[in-house]
């Protein structure tokens, strides 16, 4: 049997690369494209050969023209562009099919589909829990009083993600674009949220606030995926970048409290946190910039995993207790807490309710706002995901079902105490990168995202990073979002109409928000919306001057060739 095999792949193998011209270039792709015993007999043939003969195999294979990446993503293109009319939709199936990772709807074997999947997975895996560890920080929820809670939130937060991208992607009616888009919680809910915080001085009342408004928000979200087509044309680039933008700048600070260790807690700034947070920082980019793929793409995780096994070794080396100057003794930010891993259990159930929703009008005004952002955000990505990946614009019908999906997700997300969930940017590049659309594989890093939230000790295990190994990534992170902010402002020509727009929105807006205390004299409704954030305010401004200044005047065409 073994030598018959050797016989087999060694003939069929000196036939194919002894043919000349397209017939032994789809002959070999044919013999490529089969099932997992070719390749079997495939990968014996090359083991029982030398290695100068498996070389030269290999060199053959690409003189002949093996088909390469972008080959196969033209074909994907042409097939999604085109369905003739006399084909029956059995064959179009068929086609679709063959057409795999680089189709929406190809059909691939799973073991080709897990490993796709989890990459998508490990690009997102870290920025769908920060947003949650800061925000529950700042309402005072990280000690060891409310363990269980925030260990509850992080559980549940890893399954939400997967149930709403599951909706995403296959949809149920009329929710869900069924686009290849990961869902995940938002971060730029965290600036206004950390307001409220602030404004309801923390705890459970200001984090169950936080889920009211988030609760009624998606509601709100939703109905506008409903009318969507006609609101567009409010939403241009210059106004969503300027959004994005604010966002970033309002994040960037939260980062730097974070890469020190935390403002709250006792050795923030000490050298120990710093030199952790830069270690992280560094790694990012290096994994970022030194390798491709989503190895690449997992640049974050892999800085993360760095600064656990980092803190874990400083803490056998290092002191991990500290004095104050008033003589009393705390454990030092860095420190990992271990005993908080092994007393959570394997398997869980999530926790329906785990924080109570609080309707405060406080909460509610500016995060109704921030939804408004979040569906255009929505649009930007869903735009993005099917030009880049799928080499067409999205349809009305995908960019509605795609926000509804996100307001409703979000909804859901709320019952079970987590922050809103939204279309991840992430992932967004990442499938523009590769052209790896499949629904199919997205499904499986969606469904590793529910096994991971029926597990609590997984969840433990983020619990416990330090404040300065999220600072270290977080930096990148949140000044990664000013870049995007950046890049949707230049996508139009700066024009002084748009100058104006970016300039007074930043100015003005993100000012007010910044320094609310100028808004002191203003009636109580006023300070409530736009004092606690300045991205309400940067938001509200941009989009008014949208709607109210003239647009520009194209100029004729004549005058460009003059």
């Amino acid at each position: 049997m073994r030598y018959r095999a050797r016989q087999w792949a060694h003939s069929e193998f000196h036939s194919l690369l002894s043919s000349d011209g397209e017939e032994g270039r789809s002959a070999i792709q044919i013999v490529l494209e089969k099932e997992y015993v070719c390749w079997s007999k495939i990968l014996f043939w090359l083991l029982q050969n030398s290695v100068v003969e498996c070389y030269f195999f290999l060199l053959m294979c690409f003189q002949k023209g093996m088909p390469m990446t972008d080959e196969k993503q033209e074909v994907a293109a042409q097939a999604q562009a085109e369905e003739p009319a006399g084909e029956s939709p059995k064959e179009t199936s068929e086609k679709t099919r063959s057409l795999g990772v680089f189709s929406f709807e190809g059909d691939m074997p799973l073991a080709q589909a897990i490993p796709l999947g989890l990459q998508h997975v490990l690009a997102m895996f870290v920025g769908n829990l920060t947003p949650l560890l800061i925000v529950t920080s700042a309402c005072g929820l990280a000690g060891a009083e409310f363990a269980d809670v925030q260990l509850s939130l992080l559980q549940n937060a890893m399954w939400i993600a997967g149930v709403v991208t599951l909706v995403q992607l296959f949809g149920i009616g009329p929710v869900g674009g069924k686009v290849p888009i990961i869902m995940g919680t938002s971060s730029g809910f965290i600036g206004v949220f950390n307001s409220v915080a602030a404004s309801m001085g923390g705890g459970l009342i200001a984090y169950g606030a936080i889920m009211g408004a988030s609760l009624i928000g998606g509601l709100f979200e939703a109905v506008l995926g409903f009318f969507l087509k006609p609101l567009r044309r409010f939403f241009p680039a210059v106004v969503t970048g300027t959004v994005v933008l604010s966002i970033g700048l309002s994040l960037i600070s939260v980062g730097v409290n974070a890469f020190g260790g935390g403002n709250t807690a006792p050795d923030f700034g000490s050298f120990e946190n710093l030199c952790l947070a830069l270690i992280v920082l560094i790694v990012i980019l290096a994994v970022k910039h030194a390798t491709t793929g989503f190895v690449s793409a997992s640049s974050i995780l892999a800085g993360i995993i760095v600064g656990y096994v980092i803190a874990g070794i400083m803490g056998l080396v290092l002191p991990t207790a500290g004095v104050t100057a008033d003589g009393v003794e705390y454990t030092k930010a860095w420190v990992l807490n271990w005993d908080k891993v092994a007393a959570a259990s394997w398997f869980a159930i999530p926790n329906l309710l785990p924080v109570m929703p609080v309707f405060d009008m406080r909460a509610i005004a500016p995060v109704l706002v921030m939804f408004i952002v979040t569906a255009v955000e929505t649009v930007g990505d869903i735009s993005g995901v099917t030009q880049g990946g799928m080499n067409r614009e999205a349809t009305d019908k995908e960019l509605s079902g795609g926000v509804v999906c996100d307001g409703l997700g979000s909804s859901l997300a709320a019952m079970f105490g987590v922050l809103p969930n939204t279309s991840f940017s992430q992932n967004v590049g990442l499938v523009t990168m590769t052209k790896m659309v499949n629904r199919k594989a997205l499904a499986c890093g969606a469904v590793f995202l529910i096994l991971c939230g029926l597990c609590p000790k997984l969840g433990a295990v983020v619990s416990i990073m330090p404040q300065s190994v999220l600072g270290g990534a977080a930096v990148m992170m949140f000044a990664s979002i000013v870049v995007s902010g950046i890049q949707l402002i230049t996508r139009e020509p700066l024009t002084p109409r748009n100058l104006s727009i970016v300039s007074v929105a930043l100015g003005l807006g993100y000012g007010i928000g910044a320094n609310p205390a100028v808004l002191a004299g203003s009636p109580e409704f006023v300070g409530l919306i736009f004092g606690g954030s300045g991205i309400v305010a940067a938001a509200a401004v941009a989009i008014i001057l949208n709607i109210v200044l003239p647009k520009d005047e194209k100029a004729p065409e004549k005058s460009a060739n003059a």
